[in-house]
């Protein structure tokens, strides 16, 4: 099972005469990337929010909003007296020495930063439950989402590996075929340049198989097929936490593999072989990339 980092999820409460909305957007990111926007009231338990939401969550760019609205529009709001007060007492000295007129004053100063905010009580404990309810409700909606989105991805992965093993399959008959044309190339390129008579072919055989053990490829072919099952395998595990990471482990793995292969072909159509592997592992690590 597969969990996206994309998804979205949204949850609602009541508290009283409060509503309390959470809402919760996940991007891709390679780390837990959480940016809040909570009011006032909430600051003291910024913490535990943001424990509650990363241990639901575990990876991925989050934007949170928290909402609360009164049943009747009404919000707690406080009046600074004291910045009020001053703001005031020097915009009415400035309106005298300059001959203002004073009528805008207090809807100016009603204006300016800071003089009307949200109450900033203590959280009633009956109250902070219920947001904690919302806030794992919203955590999970996003996980549902997630995991819907992981599906599809499975299953083009399941297809992109399997396509990579099949292409595997087709690389036998070009290796036997490369080691016949490479025994004559180098035979013929004798006869030219030494003559056929001054060549000792014991002594061609011997060589001949050290040079072709360097092209080996049976090893690669081995490793890269394991790597694939087990790929494979671990797309199939219930287990979801931090499946991204293992599967990109993996899948680094095939990369060399591949690139061996590539290097010790010696045959163009190997090559094309290992060029299609390719750009299946490059769609796969896109992907990859997106995973929790």
């Amino acid at each position: 099972m597969l969990l996206s980092m994309t998804g979205y999820g949204r949850a609602t409460g009541n508290f009283g005469e409060k509503t309390i909305t959470v809402e919760i957007r996940s991007l891709n990111s390679k780390f837990m990337d959480l940016r809040l926007k909570i009011p006032q009231t909430y600051k003291d338990r910024e913490t535990d929010i943001r424990k509650i939401v990363t241990d639901k969550l575990e990876r991925g760019k989050l934007d949170m909003l928290i909402e609360t609205s009164a049943a009747q529009g009404e919000e707690e709001f406080a009046l600074n007296r004291p910045l009020f007060k001053m703001y005031f007492k020097e915009l009415n000295a400035l309106a005298d020495e300059l001959g203002m007129d004073k009528e805008g004053i207090l809807p100016s100063i009603m204006r300016l930063p800071n003089i009307v905010a949200p109450s900033t009580g203590s959280l009633d404990p009956d109250e902070w439950e219920t947001l904690k309810s919302i806030l794992v409700e919203a955590a999970e909606k996003v996980n549902v989402f997630r995991a819907d989105e992981g599906k599809a991805m499975a299953a083009d992965l399941t297809k992109r590996v399997e396509s990579i093993v099949s292409k595997l399959s087709d690389v036998p008959p070009f290796e036997e075929d490369r080691m016949v044309k490479l025994r004559q190339r180098l035979w013929q390129n004798l006869e030219e340049y030494v003559g056929k008579d001054n060549i000792d072919e014991n002594r061609f055989e011997q060589e001949l198989m050290f040079y072709l053990e360097k092209m080996d490829i049976t090893e690669e072919k081995v490793r890269l097929e394991q790597h694939c099952q087990y790929f494979l395998s671990e797309l199939k595990t219930p287990k979801v936490s931090q499946k991204g990471r293992k599967l990109s482990f993996i899948s680094q793995e095939m990369g060399r593999e591949i690139n061996t292969l590539g290097a010790k072909a010696y045959s163009s159509d190997i090559q094309k072989i290992v060029v299609e592997m390719k750009d299946e592992l490059e769609k796969i690590k896109e992907q990859i990339a997106n995973i929790v």
